[in-house]
């Protein structure tokens, strides 16, 4: 780490990873996914996001988890978007694996069948999705994206957007989880209209 010629930068060493050197906003979802037994296993990602403006959806994975081989095996993977009153259900769902490869922590969350892929979701979160496996993409160091289609989505009535409601409102009333990367989250209930150019296009 060096200081920069310019103000107050300072130049990160690529050594090592920069992510572990500033906070940055992320989304927390669970990502759940059909395992060789049958059974189903959670497990939150942060680096997770809609793949364009279309209804795709990824997430970024490493081969040394069973949600890379799962998806890839299976074919297919929900994503649940937890509230904040939800972050322990979250943090249980990071537990480590026994020595057996069980997960037993997985069995304390409350959870109910998706509708049209083989899969489960977290009880009592806002947004459901539903993904039918598009494609991945290894070899981003030791990470792999793993992007969907989504093929059914469901969404909490209280969190979803309407004509006759003001959307500050409802994300006061209905705050959202941000994952402030690494180890920290914070609740989202307050937030501002972005002042787009008056010709800017999406």
């Amino acid at each position: 780490m060096r200081e920069h010629a310019h103000r107050n930068l300072v130049t990160l060493s690529e050594d090592f990873p920069i992510w572990e050197r500033v906070f940055t906003v992320n989304p927390l979802v669970i990502v759940g996914t059909r395992e060789s037994d049958g059974g189903y296993d959670l497990a939150p990602k942060h680096m997770a996001f809609p793949m364009g403006w279309e209804n795709y959806f990824g997430f970024v994975c490493t081969p040394r988890h069973n949600t890379y081989h799962s998806a890839r095996r299976e074919g297919v993977f929900t994503v649940s978007y937890p509230r904040p009153t939800q972050i322990v259900l979250a943090s249980l769902a990071a537990s480590p694996r026994k020595g057996d490869g069980t997960k037993p922590s997985v069995y304390a969350l409350p959870t109910f069948p998706a509708s049209e892929v083989d899969g489960v979701f977290v009880e009592d979160a806002y947004l459901f999705l539903e993904c039918a496996l598009d494609r991945i993409v290894d070899d981003f160091g030791e990470n792999s994206l793993i992007c969907g289609r989504i093929v059914a989505a469901h969404v909490d009535e209280g969190y979803l957007r309407a004509s006759d409601r003001d959307d500050n409102d409802l994300i006061h009333v209905s705050p959202l989880l941000a994952y402030l990367s690494p180890g920290r989250y914070a609740r989202v209930a307050e937030s501002n209209s972005f002042p787009f150019p008056a010709d800017f296009m999406q």
